[in-house]
């Protein structure tokens, strides 16, 4: 798949046109609370913005790459969803009101979505000069889907050297100015508010998360372009779905185990291709169309059993209901993090 730089050059301008729509358009010149209404009409306007852009590499370019790109897109959008309570229980425990957790959360993401797309073309970079990256790449997403299925992968929060870094170094103001990420604190100085240590959080973090979201993806096309683009619209639209999905992703309690088995079928994929490149004859090389199937079959029987689940056995607390004691205890934080269910 060919893909001339002006058209790079669109993409990415297109892109950045969404986001600014978004955090300046949509919800800034908004003063009203995000809520679930308006995160389900723009999580609709965002999924559909990434199935007109799958229809129109289907156009230009033919089904077999439309195929790749729509199964990465599902797959780092389910990937997400897992993510999302780690974003809660970071904004529960620096106790962001509100009305401002939609702009940090975009803010956030935007860069998380800068660094993975360096995090991208060094990818492939390593694919295209070396076969068995892909050995690497299968066996970390086997060893991660081992650590889902044994439980020792926790969704906790816990501080990179990034986030104590900032938080050492730059001034910040102890209250939140509104959505500002910078104020004038005492003396009349320009300092930080917490809003600025939350988005290096989220955005740090999620880069966390990319270390197998992007292996994961590589294991179903290897065109640095989609690889991106599906990346770029599911975490575009990943606020809107933290907003939509808020007190359900407790309640997906075996979205883990789902997971577990998409990135360990990904990986075992990822060794397959790399053996029949090497030319071992009894290695197949399993198809887009078989890919999809696994996916799409594995999510929809994980929802419908943890939905079936749910209704048997009363859900816990959402973490949605944390996050609102919290900043009504005026910043107190959680004694632990949720672990995933």
């Amino acid at each position: 798949m060919h893909v001339s730089p002006w058209v790079w050059a669109l993409t990415l301008a297109g892109i950045l046109a969404v986001i600014a729509a978004d955090l300046f358009l949509i919800h800034r010149n908004d003063t009203r609370e995000f809520t679930t209404r308006r995160a389900a009409f723009w999580s609709a306007v965002y999924i559909g913005l990434a199935v007109a852009f799958g229809l129109g590499v289907w156009a230009f370019s033919g089904g077999e790459h439309a195929a790749q790109y729509f199964g990465g897109f599902v797959t780092e959008k389910s990937l997400s969803v897992d993510n999302l309570f780690v974003f809660m229980v970071i904004l529960a425990r620096f106790a962001v009101p509100r009305h401002a957790q939609h702009t940090v959360l975009m803010a956030g993401i935007v860069i998380a979505l800068v660094l993975r797309g360096a995090f991208i073309a060094v990818g492939a970079a390593a694919i295209a000069t070396f076969t068995w990256v892909f050995f690497i790449f299968g066996a970390f997403l086997i060893w991660t889907a081992y650590g889902l299925v044994r439980g020792g992968d926790e969704d906790e929060f816990k501080e990179n050297a990034l986030l104590r870094a900032a938080k050492r170094i730059i001034p910040t103001t102890d209250e939140y100015d509104g959505t500002r990420f910078l104020t004038r604190g005492g003396g009349g100085r320009r300092a930080v508010t917490p809003l600025f240590i939350v988005m290096i959080a989220i955005g740090s973090t999620d880069v966390l998360f990319a270390l197998d979201s992007i292996p994961a993806i590589f294991g179903l096309t290897t065109e640095p372009y989609l690889v991106f683009t599906a990346n770029a619209f599911a975490l575009m639209g990943l606020v809107q779905l933290y907003f939509l999905l808020g007190g359900l992703t407790d309640r997906l309690v075996y979205l883990g185990h789902g997971l577990a088995f998409i990135l360990g079928f990904i990986g075992v994929k990822l060794i397959f291709h790399a053996l029949h490149e090497y030319g071992v004859a009894w290695a197949p090389d399993v198809p887009i169309w078989l890919s999809l199937a696994v996916i799409a079959g594995t999510l929809a029987a994980t929802t419908a059993a943890s939905l079936a689940a749910g209704r048997r056995n009363p859900a816990r607390p959402a973490p949605a209901a944390v996050e609102r004691s919290a900043e009504a205890a005026g910043g107190h934080e959680p004694d632990a993090a949720p672990r995933r269910g």
